[in-house]
C-alpha cells in the first residue's frame, strides 16, 4: 500500500509536466513541443524561451497540430502537443483517431484544463466526454495524473512510450497525494491509497484527493474503505477492480467527467459477470451550473465532503 502524506505547498500538474518535459528535451533533441496558440495556459513559455529549435506554433488550429505532431513523430521525433482539452477532444478528434490512435504514430496529448478547470466559461471549455471518446479509439490510452510528483514520473515513462497517449491535467495547483517520489507508478496498474473491507472508492486526477480526504474522513466515522488511484484509465488494472469487487463488496466511482462512458462505466464493465453494487460519482446528463471548479465539484458531490455523504448513504448509515 503506497504512503501519502498532503504537504502545503501545491503545484499544477501542468507546470510539473512542462518543467519536466523542458528538463528531458534539454539532454534530448528528439523532444518536440508542438502547441495551438496555447503556450501560456499550458505553461509552455519556458520551453519556447529556451529550446525554440524543438518547439513549434501552429497557431490556433489544433486538427494542423495533431497532423504535424503525427508527420514529426513518422520521422522519429517524440512529440508532446499540448493545448486546451475541450479542443483537442472535438475539434481535432478525427486527426486524434485517424492520424495517432489508427496509425499508431505515438504522440502525446497534454490535454490542460480538463474537465471542469474553466469553470464560470462554461460548457464551450468543459472536457466532460474525452474519455468516453477515446476509450473506444484501439490504440489510444489515457492518463489522468494526481499530482505533480505523478505527473513527474508520467511524462519520464511517456518520452519513449511507443504508442500515442491522451494525458489529462487540471489547470489550478493541487495538493500532493504522494508524499515523496518512493511509489510506483506503470500504466494499467492501480495505486491502493487506503485498505478498507466496508467498500472501495476509485478515483482518477484531481478527484483522487478528494477520495483520499474522503477514506480517512470515514476512518474516524468507523468506515474502512480502500481507495485507489486509478490514474491509468486505458489500460487499466481489472486485477484491481475485480478483487476491491470481491473484498469489499461495494464500489464508489469519483470521475470529473459526464457519469456515462467513464471511469464509472470502465469499472461496471470490468464487474459485469461478477457484479457488486455500484454508485457512480460525475457529471450528470445535464448543462453543467457556472462557478468556480471547486464550487462545480461541491454542487456535484464530488469533494471529499460529498464523497462521505454518498458513501454512508451507500451503506445505509
Amino acid at each position: 500500500m503506497t504512503t501519502f502524506k498532503t504537504r502545503k505547498k501545491m503545484i499544477a500538474c501542468r507546470k510539473s509536466f512542462t518543467d519536466t518535459l523542458l528538463e528531458l528535451a534539454k539532454k534530448d533533441k528528439d523532444i518536440v513541443a508542438v502547441t495551438s496558440d496555447a503556450r501560456g495556459s499550458v505553461t509552455l513559455g519556458d520551453f519556447a524561451d529556451q529550446l525554440p529549435e524543438q518547439f513549434v506554433e501552429c497557431g490556433i488550429a489544433e486538427q494542423d497540430a495533431v497532423g504535424i505532431s503525427a508527420g514529426l513523430a513518422h520521422s522519429g521525433k517524440k512529440v508532446f502537443v499540448c493545448g486546451p482539452a475541450c479542443f483537442y477532444v472535438a475539434r481535432s478528434l478525427e486527426q486524434v483517431k485517424v492520424d495517432l490512435a489508427y496509425s499508431r504514430n505515438p504522440v502525446k496529448i497534454l490535454g490542460v484544463s480538463g474537465g471542469v478547470a474553466y469553470g464560470a466559461l462554461g460548457a464551450t471549455h468543459h472536457s466532460l466526454h474525452d474519455i468516453a471518446a477515446l476509450r473506444t479509439f484501439p490504440g489510444m490510452n489515457i492518463v489522468l495524473p494526481c499530482d505533480a510528483r505523478q505527473t513527474r514520473k508520467l511524462v519520464e515513462l511517456l518520452v519513449d512510450y511507443p504508442e500515442p497517449v491522451y494525458v489529462r491535467v487540471g489547470r489550478a495547483a493541487v495538493p500532493d497525494v504522494y508524499e515523496n517520489d518512493d511509489f510506483e507508478f506503470a500504466l494499467g496498474k492501480a495505486n491502493m491509497l487506503m485498505d478498507g473491507k466496508d467498500l472501495t472508492i476509485i478515483a482518477a486526477g484531481e478527484t483522487v484527493y478528494h477520495a483520499l480526504e474522503a477514506g480517512k474522513a470515514l476512518k474516524e466515522k468507523g468506515v474502512e474503505a480502500r481507495v485507489l488511484d486509478m490514474s491509468s484509465i486505458k489500460p487499466c488494472d481489472k486485477e484491481a477492480v475485480l478483487k476491491a469487487a470481491a473484498e469489499t463488496g461495494r464500489i464508489i466511482t469519483v470521475e470529473e467527467h459526464s457519469m456515462f462512458g467513464g471511469l464509472g462505466a470502465m469499472v461496471t464493465e470490468i464487474i459485469s459477470e461478477n457484479p457488486v453494487p455500484v454508485r457512480i460519482l460525475g457529471i450528470p446528463d445535464e448543462d453543467v451550473v457556472h462557478g468556480t471548479n471547486k464550487e462545480i465539484f461541491h454542487h456535484y458531490g464530488l469533494d471529499a465532503e460529498g464523497i462521505v455523504k454518498s458513501a454512508l448513504d451507500f451503506l445505509g448509515k
